[in-house]
């Protein structure tokens, strides 16, 4: 299906809302959580997260979900919004949410729901402010901390102090406002964790100390084929071989990721027993998501921002028995953007025009319904990490196209069916030259399409990360591809 088909389509699954009885609904988001990082996909063998593991037995676990930009603020607009971080405007994580925006709360208070935003917000620098469309507001300034320090929260506009762990007191909030609601209500729990750098819970700490870390196929993979920046990025602030400018260990690192992971699923076990002591739980629809994934080392990088599967899949689980059947598995690509027209149609609110993804209830209910057959993946150069390039990404079910805009520098493009850890890139594969035509023309089709031809541009904000390790690895070669005999004299 082409992307004038899908946008097409839109209206219909829209029609389809009225029909839906208001329920309450609970959107769970966590931060840095990569796809793998669950225990039941063994991302790593240690991995315990027993309440998500619940949700993806009982619920639905939609293995191909991605996020449309892999970086906080891009992601978290989009998914309040329902739009490309080039329609929203938040490219990075310095610039606030153009005034006026509607957030798909607001739609939902207007039909008659009480709605609550309680956690990380992260548009707009330090600003914490109450923002429209919650009824209930509980944030922080930036990142937030794990631990109290003097910021400390806002309150519905005042000043609190943090009194404990993030993780803890963030559910604390959560569950004070589900015991509060007689109709129909709407939370968006949003955790600070598991973002770097990792503060596990003091009871989880040591947890995985003697865990094994199975270290990534690509981290020592041959260069070949693999762009320039990608190869130095391994020495700088998001690389293996300098991280964050330091000699930070990175399978300790993963551990104490992990080992942070277990309190934001706890707290999910929190809502849901909370759910079911108000006769709630089936009824309710519940989605937990990341907002983009994190490398440890896949390509020799950390982070995100890539179009590598580590950097822009996500989990998304989703239970609502009185919906959909549990211990099913969805295999459509579904991203960001289509929690916004999810959430509308499970409350029975049509979702307004102008939206760029659509509602996958259909998909958990089992029906057959035009949708997507390919993804566009969007992320801008940011002064601030100036490692990672603008790159445009079109992901199929089959290939995935990369190409980066402002360095002479190669494309990619990698078979992820036959090549999920992306590690062959094609892109100059005599045999793959059609599909890279056939790909950049589509790509360059949905951008057209979405008004995405245009780049947004900020002035310079924060500090610059941009130093190497001089003990480190050299600069990488010029690709060999490029390199071409001089010319012969003529005689």
């Amino acid at each position: 299906m082409n992307r004038r088909t899908f946008l097409e389509m839109l209206p219909v699954v829209a029609s389809a809302q009225a029909r839906r009885k208001p329920r309450n609904i609970i959107f769970i988001l966590s931060d840095d959580h990569r796809y793998d990082a669950l225990g039941f996909l063994k991302g790593q063998p240690f991995l315990q997260t027993p309440q998500l593991d619940r949700l993806a037995r009982e619920g639905a676990h939609l293995k191909n979900a991605f996020v449309t930009t892999a970086l906080c603020s891009p992601s978290r607009a989009t998914i309040l919004t329902g739009k490309y971080a080039h329609k929203h405007k938040i490219v990075d994580n310095n610039t606030a949410i153009p005034a006026g925006t509607t957030y798909f709360s607001t739609y939902l208070q207007k039909a008659g729901y009480k709605t609550a935003f309680i956690g990380k917000w992260h548009m707009g620098g330090e600003s914490d402010a109450p923002q429209p469309g919650f009824d209930r507001w509980v944030s922080f300034r930036g990142q937030g901390t794990y631990l109290p320090s003097a910021n400390g929260l806002n309150v519905d506009g005042k000043r609190v102090p943090q009194t404990g762990y993030i993780t803890d007191e963030l559910t604390d909030y959560a569950v004070e406002f589900i015991e509060q609601q007689k109709g129909p209500y709407f939370l968006y729990l949003s955790h600070k964790a598991v973002h770097a750098e990792f503060v596990p819970a003091e009871r989880h700490k040591g947890k995985f100390k003697d865990a094994k870390f199975e270290p990534p196929a690509s981290l020592d993979a041959p260069a070949t084929d693999r762009p320039m920046w990608v190869q130095n990025q391994r020495n700088s602030w998001h690389g293996v071989d300098y991280p964050y400018h330091s000699t930070l260990n990175i399978e300790e690192y993963y551990r104490q990721y992990a080992e942070t992971l277990c309190a934001v699923d706890e707290s999910v076990g929190r809502v849901l027993a909370l759910l079911e002591r108000r006769g709630e739980l089936d009824s309710t629809l519940v989605i937990y998501m990341g907002d983009n994934g994190f490398a440890f080392g896949e390509h020799g990088l950390i982070d995100k921002r890539t179009a590598y599967e580590e950097s822009m899949r996500v989990p998304l689980l989703a239970r609502c028995p009185e919906l959909f059947r549990g211990g099913q598995t969805v295999s459509r690509v579904v991203a960001n953007l289509d929690i916004m027209p999810t959430v509308l149609e499970a409350a029975g609110v049509a979702a307004p025009a102008g939206g760029d993804g659509a509602s996958f209830l259909p998909l958990l209910e089992g029906k057959t319904v035009a949708w997507r057959d390919s993804l566009l993946y969007e992320y801008y150069w940011e002064r601030n990490f100036p490692q990672t390039p603008t790159m445009h990404a079109l992901r199929t079910d089959q290939y995935k196209y990369i190409r980066y805009h402002g360095i002479w520098d190669l494309d990619e493009l990698y078979d992820i069916q036959n090549d999920p850890r992306e590690l062959q890139n094609l892109i100059h594969s005599p045999a793959h030259q059609e599909i890279v035509r056939t790909m950049n023309q589509r790509l360059f089709a949905v951008l057209e399409s979405t008004d995405g031809m245009n780049m947004p541009l900020y002035r310079d904000k924060g500090g610059v990360s941009n130093r190497r390790n001089p003990q480190g690895p050299g600069a990488a070669p010029f690709p060999k591809a490029f390199e071409q005999p001089p010319p012969r004299r003529r005689p």
